[in-house]
């Protein structure tokens, strides 16, 4: 299913349930309500601001219908996620086969994954006219596990390539960090559904092994979206956007909605995460051997806009 993100922003906010709808209501003054959302439409709520109130009734919803609701801190990241339990018929099933998977097997998806985040970090390299053969040359080297760490190493190159040799990823920084930032944390919500929906275990991941990560599956299969933001976040630095405003995290969630080529055809961004989860889940249980991800390319919107220019 592909559903609204929906952030609340604003300080002052009270959030609940009602008929089947999730009302976002002003606390300042008289109360107005401000707005309703179907609950079957959404996907995920974004907790963006402070002074947020919200009832359990509402929680409770969301996460009978696999939408996460996270909690944002500082800089617009992630520091909390609401996830529901049992959303997929043969959970059980799907966290044994996950325990269960060999590390040949692990290695070999988590190669697959890096490629095709290097292939499409060279797609965004190439609608931004940059130079791919860098990022390309690292993809066709990829080896099972990634022992080489090219995915670091294209990283490395990657960033400057694409926002100058000036930029630097900071979590912590201000500007196109923060816009990267609010556009990951929109990304990982979006992921995180998909991993629950597919009755996987999120904090059993292919290569991610911080401690204290809770998210470490969800971290692993953003990866080859990651680039989508990117670019969405030089276009709207090209139209002269390089801050957090309403407009930008508006065209950071659009971004979700956007087509990627796939086998099947253009597919939105949030449910190319979705057809990554489900296909992780079958191969864990020997009904698939590959992950089922998007093609190298450029995005199809961005390829259409460009050749309008």
């Amino acid at each position: 299913m592909i559903g609204r993100i929906v952030e609340v922003a604003d300080d002052q906010r009270h959030l609940f349930m009602h008929r089947g709808f999730m009302v976002v209501q002003d606390t300042d003054g008289e109360s107005k309500e401000l707005g309703q959302v179907p609950l079957d439409d959404i996907a995920a709520v974004i907790a963006n601001a402070h002074g947020l109130s919200y009832t359990n009734n509402l929680l409770v919803a969301l996460a009978e219908r696999g939408a996460p609701f996270v909690l944002c801190a500082a800089n617009h990241n992630a520091v909390g996620m609401l996830l529901p339990i049992g959303c997929n018929y043969q959970q059980g099933k799907r966290f044994d086969a996950q325990i269960e998977a060999g590390k040949p097997t692990i290695k070999r998806l988590w190669a697959d994954v890096v490629r095709a985040k290097l292939q499409q970090q060279a797609a965004a390299l190439e609608a931004a006219g940059a130079p791919t053969v860098p990022l390309s040359a690292l993809a066709a080297k990829v080896r099972s596990g990634d022992p080489d760490n090219l995915e670091a190493q294209g990283a490395r190159r990657y960033w400057g390539l694409l926002f100058g040799d000036d930029f630097r990823r900071d979590q912590n920084g201000s500007g196109l960090n923060a816009m990267l930032n609010y556009g990951y944390t929109v990304l990982r919500a979006a992921t995180a559904r998909a991993v629950i929906a597919a009755g996987l275990h999120p904090t059993i991941g292919l290569h991610h092994s911080n401690d204290g990560n809770a998210m470490r599956l969800v971290d692993d299969l953003m990866e080859p979206f990651r680039p989508m933001i990117d670019l969405k976040i030089w276009q709207l630095q090209r139209a002269g956007e390089d801050q957090i405003t309403p407009n930008t995290k508006r065209a950071l969630v659009r971004t979700l909605y956007d087509d990627m080529q796939t086998d099947a055809g253009a597919t939105p961004v949030i449910a190319c995460t979705q057809k990554l989860a489900t296909s992780l889940a079958q191969v864990f249980l020997d009904e698939r051997e590959k992950l089922d991800l998007p093609l190298p390319g450029l995005p199809l919107a961005l390829a259409v806009a460009l050749n309008d220019e």
